[in-house]
């Protein structure tokens, strides 16, 4: 082998010692940018579900909740949509479960007073509710306009309560007595008496818990 031979054979071993290290580091270097980008897509795509978790759970607490809910119409004038374009008296009107209490209102003088009020909150009895009452004791209260005004007046509180704050409440009602509540999730109770059956449902001027027993003034 000649002089040059051996000189040429030495240069291309101490090229390819020093490429070498180089292209293992640039392997190494991609395979761990790789590696990353799949530790955060899976970081993402973990934390991804919560979020969209916590958006669900925020918009199902703004929504009407309880079991007489589903006897809402889907649409049309005693629907959820409608009734909140409604003032809460006329609201009512439209939901036959109410009639008997728009009835009451109507015969205490109360449809201008609640439907002219600005954000107040209302719990309504049913029909049920009512029918829980002896005839004879009903037909009396409805007979007599400041009995049932003062009744009335009760269920009626001068501020706008969301859900939340009926875990452990006590309200100020326009017959100028309280109300207290408790409860959780969708479920609560008013006085410790009376169940909320159908709850959180907006009208023009107020919020709205149905409930299934007359509240009784002190």
């Amino acid at each position: 082998m000649t002089s040059t031979s051996r000189m040429r054979r030495t240069a291309l071993a101490v090229a390819a010692a020093a490429v070498l290290p180089l292209a293992l580091t640039a392997c190494s270097d991609s395979e761990n940018d790789s590696a990353s980008g799949s530790t955060a897509d899976k970081s993402a795509a973990a934390s991804a579900p919560s979020r969209a978790g916590t958006a669900d759970a925020s918009t199902a607490m703004d929504e009407p909740f309880g079991p007489a809910c589903s006897g809402v119409p889907k649409d049309g004038a005693g629907s959820f949509d409608q009734m909140a374009k409604d003032p809460v008296a006329t609201a009512a009107s439209n939901n036959p479960a109410l009639s008997t209490l728009v009835a009451a209102v109507k015969k205490a003088g109360l449809v201008d007073t609640l439907n002219n009020a600005e954000d107040i909150t209302v719990f309504a009895p049913t029909n049920d509710a009512f029918a829980k009452i002896p005839k004879a004791d009903l037909d009396k209260v409805l007979a007599d306009k400041a009995t049932l005004t003062k009744i009335l007046t009760y269920h009626v509180v001068g501020e706008r309560i969301t859900p939340k704050r009926l875990a452990n409440g006590s309200f100020d009602t326009l017959e100028k007595g309280k109300v207290t509540t408790r409860g959780s999730g969708e479920t609560y109770q008013v006085n410790d008496t009376s169940n909320v059956v159908c709850g959180n449902v907006r009208t023009a001027n107020a919020n709205v818990y149905i409930v299934d027993t007359v509240l009784k003034p002190k």
